[in-house]
């Protein structure tokens, strides 16, 4: 099997963004397709279409593609390899390559071959040691891929086509199990909190929590080291993430914890980006808060846990989307949450039942939820491993 780098028998070029691209984006018929990285996930094959068109005149500071053409991210999630189903243009997150049928590839092995660990290792080792981490046309021109003979590269594709076919479908499978067992917490939730009654109250949360406010405004300069700093993303899994943090110095936080001083047992609230969803403070631990979080200490009305899972229910995302702010990202403004209304018993013992089997079906439902992941998990591996050998030549065909 013969290699050869990918610079020797493929065009590589760069896209390009026309600046402010705000002035170039069109909603007319005879737009040109605005290709961007929301545009695919890291599950597709093909790009179909684009959200966005960019006018004529902003064809001439980008790069047209076509139909058929392969993209590759540079960035971030540098090195996922895309086929083109249509036209559109590539701004400077992407690379396009150019010149398939020429150099004698099959589109479906290339697309497989750039997929796999061998390549990627590769595209990885190269960006190694960069300040951004990015490929570049110089270091993807630089990587080398194997060529069998045609009938070798069909024969490798429909092997994969077949077997990721069922692995394909084993995890479909998983998934839908995965979703069902999110969705019989959540109508847990709904059914507990959807209770009226004697002894029951409705109150708005102003009125049965001591502090509703938020982080601070500012964008902070980050340290290796010092005081923790959380933002939304640390609370987006419904605990917080005390591994992927970030630090502040002294001097920041001690302006940032005259607005809040979060402790143990208070609340935590993504109020944009995955709003609504809400995590205790588990640690005692000093650390502060960005504006994207809501902070959350209740009264002696209502306890912690209980209004912990409150705001995690159906019933109060409700109430957080139909107050939802702004046309971008979206915005939960503190006044609007101060306004939910939350349903709750007067007595401190059936809020504590309540909580009691909320937590067990929690923790039956996590269990489950963990396994089904742990099955997803395993077969990524399992695709990974296949293409590995696909690509040594030491596939098993039929």
């Amino acid at each position: 099997m013969e290699y050869h780098k990918l610079g020797d028998i493929l065009t590589i070029e760069r896209g390009g963004s026309p600046r402010p691209i705000k002035k170039y984006i069109t909603d007319s018929d005879d737009g040109f397709n605005w290709i961007k990285i929301s545009d695919a996930t890291a599950s597709d094959k093909y790009i179909y279409k684009t959200k966005e068109k960019i006018t004529k005149d902003g064809l001439y500071k980008t790069r047209l593609v076509n139909e058929g053409d392969f993209i590759l991210s540079n960035s971030m999630s540098f090195g996922r390899p895309y086929i083109m189903k249509t036209t559109g243009c590539i701004h400077d997150g992407w690379l396009v390559l150019k010149g398939i049928d020429e150099a004698g590839l099959d589109r479906d092995f290339l697309y497989y071959l750039l997929c796999s660990p061998n390549i990627f290792t590769q595209f990885d080792n190269l960006a190694a040691g960069s300040t951004v981490r990015n490929l570049n046309i110089k270091l993807v021109s630089s990587v080398q891929i194997p060529i069998p003979s045609l009938p070798e590269q069909t024969q490798i594709v429909n092997t994969l086509d077949k077997t990721f076919k069922q692995i394909d479908q084993a995890k479909a499978n998983l998934e839908k199990n995965l979703h069902n067992a999110k969705e019989l917490f959540q109508s847990k939730l709904n059914e507990v909190f959807s209770q009226r009654g004697e002894g029951w109250e409705e109150k708005t949360l102003k009125e049965v929590c001591e502090k509703i406010t938020d982080g601070t405004h500012q964008t902070p300069k980050y340290f290796d080291e010092g005081v923790i700093f959380l933002s939304s993303r640390n609370v987006t899994s419904g605990k917080i993430d005390w591994d992927k943090i970030k630090y502040i110095d002294e001097e920041q936080h001690v302006a940032m914890h005259k607005r809040v001083a979060p402790k143990v047992n208070d609340i935590l609230l993504a109020k944009n980006g995955t709003t609504g969803v809400a995590a205790m403070v588990d640690r005692d631990v000093v650390f502060d808060i960005y504006v994207s979080l809501a902070h959350i200490r209740v009264l002696d009305t209502v306890l912690p846990h209980y209004m912990l899972h409150f705001i995690n229910s159906p019933i109060a995302k409700k109430q957080f989307n139909q107050r939802l702010k702004g046309t971008g990202v979206p915005n939960l403004h503190l006044k609007e949450i101060r306004e939910v209304v939350i349903p709750f018993p007067t007595s401190f013992d059936k809020q504590e039942k309540i909580i009691t089997v909320l937590n067990d079906f929690s923790e039956i439902t996590n269990k489950a939820i963990t396994h089904y992941q742990h099955k997803l998990n395993n077969l990524e591996e399992l695709k990974k491993s296949i293409l590995l050998k696909a690509f040594r030549g030491e596939l098993e065909y039929e």
